[in-house]
């Protein structure tokens, strides 16, 4: 017997009073999904640098003369450098991570990259998302076929979170998809509004739709419960620690708020744009870096050292830059980069691997040495608890930073 689409709506998402309620199968699942995992699960805080952040000026190899060879004007000067190592060094920018390198809560992996590198901006973007080859297209996310894999019967949407408008493929699966949104309050109120009901109010099912509809219905449904969940155990955890007034700052502040509220998210994914840095680098970067640092350092604190044991943040780029710089102040599209790790539960801190070799460069780009399918096998397999190689769609080496 066909169900139509006000009546299916009807039984769902909105009561007859057009108050807006978590559908009835929902809430029979919702004990099951929201306590899915317990407080003291791991999380991964993914922070995404788009628009290939410049390496060689972020970790500094201020002994190096071929550095200053090649970049006369944008080599960051030994005395402008923080120094910790007799040869590397912070961007000035960088004090945030400078107290967390020095206490031991941060690793670097260098030269992290592909094989067959891709310079464009969306293609690069889309092979780390997917965690592709090169030559491969897809259109589900790593962090998506974490969700299939991990809970295929889940029906909450909230077991990754982008904070942001529009959810990256990152977080797409085949079967279950990631959660966007900016803030809880916002989110709830979305939720909220008469577009349920003008969408309550179209009567016709067409022929061969009903299983689309369904899947529609069950999808807006799954939002609405996890937009009503998180909005409530949101509303008694305020942060009371002093984050940097900007948006970047905003949304960590938004995942701290939602770490501590206990709400089962395993997965939290955040973007700072910017970085390509094409003209006028110095000044650019040095805010860009400043931006992230400092708020990185205000949620480290806000999560606390020991809610910090649980959390491990990894922070990357689509790709460096070339390694001479250009007539325009700045740096073009590159290839291997540098990615961060923060946690309190670090096996291995420091550098975790040589330096890009500058005397041996490919048509003037950095050379990858680390694959980042490996860093992603490592976060799967050791911190989610999840075999990596389907996933990966392959096996790739895990590492040992966790």
């Amino acid at each position: 017997m066909k169900t139509s689409r006000r009546k299916f709506i009807k039984q769902t998402i909105l009561g007859t009073s057009g108050t807006l309620l978590v559908p009835h199968f929902l809430k029979a699942l919702e004990s099951q999904s929201s306590g899915l995992f317990p407080s003291a699960e791991k999380i991964l805080v993914v922070i995404q640098l788009s628009g290939g952040n410049d390496g060689l000026n972020t970790i500094i190899p201020y002994q190096n003369d071929l550095y200053y060879q090649l970049r006369p004007q944008l080599g960051i000067r030994p005395d402008k450098v923080l120094k910790i190592s007799n040869e590397l060094g912070f961007h000035s920018a960088l004090t945030g991570l400078r107290e967390l390198f020095d206490d031991g809560s941060m690793a670097i992996l260098n030269n992290v990259g592909y094989p067959n590198p891709d310079r464009s901006h969306f293609r690069s973007m889309d092979i780390w998302h997917s965690a592709s080859d090169a030559n491969t297209y897809k259109t589900t996310g790593w962090i998506g076929r974490y969700l299939d894999s991990s809970c295929s019967s889940c029906h909450s949407a909230h077991r990754a979170i982008e904070v942001d408008d529009t959810l990256s493929m990152a977080l797409k699966g085949n079967s279950i998809k990631g959660l966007a949104m900016k803030n809880p309050q916002k989110l709830y109120q979305a939720t909220h509004n008469n577009f349920f009901e003008a969408i309550s109010n179209q009567n016709v099912v067409h022929p061969g739709t009903e299983s689309t509809l369904h899947y529609l219905y069950k999808t807006m449904a799954e939002a609405v419960s996890s937009a009503e969940f998180i909005y409530e155990k949101s509303r008694v955890q305020q942060s009371k620690v002093e984050y940097p007034q900007n948006e970047f700052s905003k949304r960590l502040k938004t995942v701290a708020e939602l770490i501590h509220a206990n709400i089962n998210t395993r997965v939290y994914y955040l973007s700072l744009s910017g970085f390509d840095t094409h003209t006028n680098q110095e000044a650019q970067q040095q805010r860009l870096l400043h931006t992230y640092a400092d708020g990185i350092r205000a949620f480290v604190k806000d999560i606390g050292d020991t809610r910090m044991e649980d959390v491990v943040i990894m922070t990357f780029s689509e790709f460096g830059r070339r390694v001479a710089e250009n007539g325009s102040g700045g740096t073009d599209h590159g290839t291997a980069n540098n990615v961060f790790l923060i946690s309190k539960s670090l096996k291995k801190k420091g550098f975790l691997n040589d330096m890009p070799d500058l005397s041996r460069l490919d048509q003037g780009d950095l050379i990858h040495q680390l694959d980042f399918r490996s860093i992603y096998a490592t976060l799967l397999n050791k911190w989610l608890e999840v075999p990596s190689e389907k996933i990966l769609n392959g096996p790739f080496p895990v590492l040992d930073f966790i």
